[in-house]
């Protein structure tokens, strides 16, 4: 048994840098993970699946666009047990990175499956069923989340896969069909449709990345259509027949009864079905009772749980789902326990990315959402058309997208879709955190010729003042 100043469980993007921000803080701290450092971002989400789109991106560009730029390729394939090691091994990198961090900060790095039973005390229980138990004054549960089945398809890893599954598989399914057309299934689309296997995706809501600004969400869906992917949009599905050899899934319009011949069926046949439907929380072991909302931790202002001296962070306290806001809940929630005077913070604000080809970034509020809200704001945007940088690297298709505030001109939600729209997005966060206007991005001169000039001209285009379109 040890004593520590904090105990935090879970070493995903919440947990290590909770771990991490208390050490620095001076405090003795362990962190108790029972697979390995990174959690669910590094090992089985954000990480390997942008090695496996990075493939996919490279693949499609000298498959379909190599004359375009002037080469000639023949002969051109690929070894997908390659690939999808290379996507291992960046994981493998990232995991030993965590475990380098907590050796730096002295960290005391705890292998098992953690329970809480008392407060105050967390039982450990190794892959070779010894326990031990230790007490700390705080403890933090970062446990995340796991993909959710869908009723009466459960996983099976070979025919029925969820995201983990799709990071390993030994071999390219020929077909395959995407239930859910959120992040996680319009990038797997995305990739597996860009080395030949037939993608259809199904999603019950109107629009591919349902979240997303409706404008942007029509882009991506005509870009998908250009690439060859099926896209059954306001599609529930009704029934599921898996074999041996596939699946069948009978899909209808969600929209059933109306005047529009909705409740037609239609069955699809396919090698394999990816179910990205959404996660679900994966709550700590043990016999202490804790408050939910909606299945996930209730967290006080200051990130404590029901349970006094047990704090929260990161997915298992609810959306949104999202590594960088899973760390930061993780900063505020440390600084809070250990700073009676700190005010730590909710998240409110925040970048949400998709890494499918075009790019889809965003923050703030969605033209319909600042409607519905009952706001008053112009629209600025800007092609990528009419981008120098971007004709001259072929990646034309897309646009940024500024809601902009009146009278004041603040930014009350930035869109973008297209090229490295995910690194674009950064510049619109620290706009809003600021609470700068579009005045003062004209005011600020961006580099020629770059992608980011489009939030400059966005911003131009809303305060009447455009130049290039």
């Amino acid at each position: 048994m040890a004593n520590y100043d904090l105990i935090v469980i879970g070493a995903g993007p919440a947990g290590y840098v909770a771990a991490i921000k208390a050490a620095q803080l001076g405090k003795r701290v362990a962190c108790v993970e029972k697979e390995r450092g990174g959690g669910t971002c590094n090992n089985w989400g954000c990480i390997p699946t942008k090695a496996l789109l990075k493939n996919a991106e490279l693949f499609h560009t000298m498959n379909h666009r190599a004359t375009e730029f002037g080469f000639k390729i023949e002969g051109l394939s690929y070894d997908w047990p390659t690939i999808m090691k290379r996507s291992r091994t960046v994981s493998d990198k990232g995991a030993a990175g965590v475990d380098y961090l907590f050796k730096k900060n002295k960290i005391d790095s705890i292998k098992g499956e953690a329970s809480l039973d008392k407060t105050g005390e967390v039982r450990v229980k190794s892959a070779d069923g010894k326990e031990e138990t230790h007490t700390a004054k705080n403890i933090l549960i970062a446990t995340g989340c796991v993909s959710r089945p869908l009723p009466g398809l459960e996983f099976d890893g070979k025919t029925v896969i969820g995201s983990k599954d799709a990071l390993q598989l030994s071999s390219q399914p020929k077909s395959i069909v995407i239930i859910g057309a959120g992040a996680i299934g319009v990038e797997f689309a995305y990739f597996f449709n860009a080395f030949g296997t037939k993608v259809t995706v199904v999603e019950m809501l109107p629009n591919l990345l349902p979240v997303e600004d409706t404008e942007v969400s029509q882009a991506l869906e005509k870009s998908f259509a250009k690439q060859g992917i099926t896209s059954l949009l306001g599609h529930k599905t009704v029934k599921t027949e898996v074999g041996a050899s596939g699946v069948k899934i009978t899909v209808a319009d969600a929209q059933a009864g109306t005047a529009s011949g909705a409740g037609a069926e239609k069955t699809i046949e396919a090698d394999m079905v990816l179910v990205a439907i959404g996660i679900q929380p994966l709550l700590p072991a043990g016999a202490l009772k804790f408050e939910l909302v909606k299945g996930y931790l209730k967290t006080s202002d200051r990130y404590e749980t029901s349970v006094k001296g047990v704090f929260a962070a990161g997915d298992i306290i609810g959306p949104p789902w999202l590594a960088h806001v899973a760390s930061y809940e993780a900063v505020q929630a440390v600084e809070g326990m250990f700073n009676p005077k700190f005010k730590p913070k909710k998240v409110t604000i925040f970048p949400g990315c998709t890494y499918c080809h075009p790019q889809v970034a965003s923050i703030g509020l969605t033209e319909r959402a600042a409607k519905e809200a009952g706001k008053k704001f112009k629209i600025g945007k800007f092609p990528f058309m009419a981008s120098g940088k971007a004709r001259a690297i072929g990646e034309s298709e897309g646009f940024v997208k500024l809601i902009v505030g009146e009278p004041h001109g603040e930014i009350l939600g930035a869109h973008i879709i297209g090229a490295e729209a995910t690194e674009m997005i950064a510049e619109l966060g620290l706009a809003i955190t600021l609470e700068a206007t579009i005045e003062e991005i004209e005011a600020t001169i961006h580099a020629h010729p770059t992608l980011g000039e489009g939030v400059k001209e966005a911003a131009e285009v809303a305060a009447g003042h455009a130049i290039h379109v």
